[in-house]
């Protein structure tokens, strides 16, 4: 064939530095593109092989090799797939975005199965360029008599194409790398590049540097194969303390056995290594993989030396082929990133990192790896197009980790228990943003009590109601048969401000056909709470999280028939004594006196202070807050709004006295006391204390006037 010469057969105007600097965000990804098309080269050539067009030579082994040369500056990509002739490289490569692969299915397509086509000819061929100031092929057909052509491109928009001189089916292009791209002749970050990329492509591919020395390996002779190349044979002599059979030493009949034979091996050039695994764990069935491979595999591909808490494979073929592993990864929130890792495949090639689109927003702190072929990707394969298709593919997925909580929740609760606190937060969120994910999980949702056991809602339901009949049944035979609803928000037996109006009584009833659930959001700071809780037989959960806030709204109104309420949200009434009846009177204007004290001294006379007989007396003083005024105060705090006023909501906690303690009975029966001053302020400060941090000016008082106290003690 004579030299031909030719323009580019371009689409689009002006195309080409589109392709060359934008289609492709990271310039590396030509290696990707370069692999790939090797591997759809292979997969052609075999499917030829299988439908009886073509017969593979004996002995074939599919493989790609990348030769990196530093001394030329070249980049070599060889595959022995089925090649091409001079009009299919001028279809396939002068024709800009024309698609082989496509055209190549479309011919076959009532002859074989569609897969494993991962890579097109044309626009991946010319992101070499990124890198490249010249890209040679050298490529040979498989078609019997066909000729091997010769093509070179400088630029890339024009090429010259004549008969070439290689001699086995296949095709080689090399790339003259420009001074800004060298580092990939460097055999490292070849390497680094084909394990970003290349890590689980179907096709071996193998990565040499040009003239290199040659490596041996040391083998014994059994496990020599006819592929590998000797160098020499060797005889160990087998070690003194050989035991085996043929020792020399004598046996029991005074007979000697034959000595020992020296040991056979064989040096040999060493076996390349393909740099990718063509059997991913992804892609085997999931009964055939075992724990140590899916920890194996996650601690290879992520880097990660932590065990996988547990992980879901995911396969499945209709209605769209999809196939991965997601792991759930140990995470310390305290000391580094929560945000995942999903990267997604393309038969085997690897696409991107996080394409968010894919992967449910709450399931972000995921690991993982998904291969679907069928995801509608751009044109340079790194990006999602939109597509409802998508959508689908995360429905599928936000089911799949649904199905898998909602099964160890059933057959596995001890290790799903023992993993709650660490995906409580994700999964929480995850029936927050997702209803149909929050439905499939309602009844597996579990809560730690105050004895660190897990309770489903169900659970912490019934048992509020059965205390609700038993405390009816304790106060009916105490009180005159008068029942006392332990479970319902409570107000206090005695207020310095008798607040009993029609609208707190009406509220009250209402409230009271709910069920309330107690719970728990800072163990420490409500230590005083939880004690005094536990000390009457009383439960709460523990909600620790950021987003228990929102969370306990959600189920609030998923569940209109029960109530949360903050450990500190009022007094219960199993912590409180009753006010006989005829000390009613007597009690209240004790409760009044003490109002009274405590604004003067704290010099707020809209201080809310409320008396009460606590069981526990050697509680002197608590704060209480309203669970509505303080999701309101939360909720100013959260959307910047904590310049106003909380008084406007009245957002202020309750000082809740105890009038069993022998220091609030002192403050009654000795109001002219030098000290009541001390002692009120002290009592208020302890009380905040157990309720919320104090401000640092609050904090300095409370350390001074505790010293104050313990001088008092010393006089």
């Amino acid at each position: 064939m004579a030299v031909k010469k030719g323009n580019l057969s371009i689409d689009s105007e002006n195309i080409f530095p589109i392709i060359k600097k934008w289609v492709y965000s990271d310039h590396d990804i030509f290696v990707r593109e370069m692999v790939s098309n090797g591997c759809d080269a292979i997969t052609k050539l075999k499917k030829l092989d299988m439908m009886g067009e073509y017969e593979l030579p004996e002995g074939y082994k599919p493989k790609i090799e990348v030769i990196v040369s530093p001394e030329d500056k070249t980049m070599k990509f060889i595959d022995n797939g089925l090649g091409m002739t001079a009009d299919e490289v001028e279809e396939y490569i002068t024709q800009i975005a024309f698609s082989g692969a496509t055209q190549f299915l479309e011919k076959y397509k009532d002859k074989t199965t569609e897969d494993d086509m991962i890579g097109h000819f044309g626009l991946g061929f010319y992101s070499a360029f990124m890198v490249a100031d010249e890209v040679q092929i050298d490529t040979l057909s498989y078609k019997e008599g066909a000729v091997p052509v010769h093509w070179a491109s400088q630029g890339g928009t024009e090429y010259e194409m004549q008969d070439g001189s290689k001699t086995t089916v296949g095709t080689e292009i090399t790339l003259f790398l420009n001074e800004d791209s060298l580092a990939f002749a460097n055999e490292y970050r070849a390497r680094e590049v084909l394990e970003k990329y290349c890590s689980f492509m179907p096709v071996e591919i193998f990565l040499s540097k040009a003239n290199a020395e040659p490596e041996y390996e040391t083998i014994n002779e059994e496990d020599l194969l006819d592929t590998d190349t000797v160098i020499e044979h060797i005889e160990e002599a087998p070690a003194a303390d050989d035991s085996s059979a043929g020792s020399s030493s004598s046996d029991n009949s005074g007979e000697k056995s034959e000595k020992a034979e020296p040991k056979k091996k064989v040096k040999i050039v060493k076996r390349p290594v393909p740099i990718n695994d063509i059997h991913p764990l992804w892609g085997k069935n999931p009964s055939e993989c075992t724990k140590e491979e899916y920890i194996d595999f996650y601690r290879k591909v992520f880097m990660d030396y932590k065990e996988p808490l547990f992980w879901i494979h995911l396969n499945m073929d209709y209605p769209f082929n999809l196939k991965g592993i997601l792991y759930f990864p140990k995470i310390n929130t305290e000391y580094e990133s929560i945000e995942g890792t999903i990267k997604l495949y393309n038969n085997q090639v690897f696409i991107a990192d996080n394409i968010k689109e894919v992967i449910p927003e709450f399931l972000m702190v995921l690991k993982g790896v998904i291969d679907c072929p069928d995801l509608p990707l751009n044109v340079s394969r790194s990006a999602l197009q939109n597509d409802g298709f998508v959508n689908k593919v995360a429905d599928y997925i936000s089911k799949k980790v649904a199905d898998k909580l909602t099964g160890m929740f059933k057959t596995d609760r001890e290790n799903y228990e023992k993993y709650w606190d660490d995906i409580s937060p994700f999964i929480k969120f995850g029936c927050l943003k997702d209803e149909k994910f929050g439905e499939k999980m309602k009844d597996s949702m579990i809560y730690k009590n105050l004895d660190h056991k897990y309770l489903t809602l169900d659970d912490i339901i019934k048992e509020s109601k059965g205390e609700t009949e038993a405390d009816g049944e304790t106060a009916e035979g105490a009180s005159d048969g008068e029942k006392t609803d332990s479970t319902a928000p409570q107000t206090g037996s005695g207020s310095g401000d008798a607040q009993t109006d029609d609208k707190t009584s009406d509220a009250s009833e209402k409230e009271e056909e709910k069920t309330s659930i107690y719970y728990v959001t800072d163990e420490v700071q409500q230590s005083q709470y939880i004690n005094m809780f536990k000390s009457q037989g009383q439960d709460a959960i523990i909600l620790t999280h950021n987003i228990d806030s929102a969370f306990v709204t959600y189920l609030e109104q998923k569940h209109p028939d029960i109530q949360f309420l903050r450990i500190d949200a009022d007094v219960h009434e199993s912590l409180k004594d009753e006010v006989a009846e005829d000390e009613k009177e007597s009690f209240q204007k004790t409760a009044d006196s003490l109002v009274e004290i405590f604004r003067k001294e704290l010099g707020n006379d809209k201080l809310n202070v409320k008396v009460e007989k606590l069981k526990d007396d050697k509680v002197a003083s608590m704060a209480v807050l309203s669970e509505q005024e303080r999701r309101m105060a939360e909720m100013m705090k959260m959307y910047g709004m904590g310049g106003m006023d909380p008084s406007m909501f009245g957002s202020q906690a309750t000082l809740v006295l105890n009038a069993n303690h022998p220091l609030v009975q002192f403050l009654v029966e000795h109001k002219r006391s030098k000290n009541v001053p001390i002692i009120c302020k002290q009592l208020y400060d302890l009380a905040m204390l157990a309720h919320k941090p104090l401000s640092p000016e609050e904090m300095t008082a409370f350390v001074q006037r505790s010293n104050e106290i313990m001088m008092l003690l010393t006089k």
